[in-house]
């Protein structure tokens, strides 16, 4: 049986040098490896699936999507006035 070792927030973000809210934007859109829950506080991601994340990112780079672009007037594009 292989053992199959697990990371924190803290190593995560350093390994894709996103922040910590994209890497849950992109966990719910279902875009990134869903983390679980060792403990009730303490979230971990499986190393394995965050390394295969990261080089299918790097075989087929990401789209942009124009609609989280900042307009000139420094409102989102895609959301409506608060």
């Amino acid at each position: 049986m292989q053992i199959r070792r697990v990371i924190r927030r803290p190593e995560v973000l350093e390994r894709t040098g996103l922040s910590a809210s994209t890497i849950y934007k992109l966990e719910r859109r279902g875009e990134f490896p869903a983390h679980f829950m060792l403990t009730p506080r303490c979230a971990a991601w499986d190393e394995a699936e965050v390394n295969a994340w990261i080089e299918a990112r790097r075989a087929a780079p990401a789209k942009l999507d124009a609609s989280l672009r900042k307009s000139a007037l420094g409102r989102w594009e895609g959301r409506a006035a608060v």
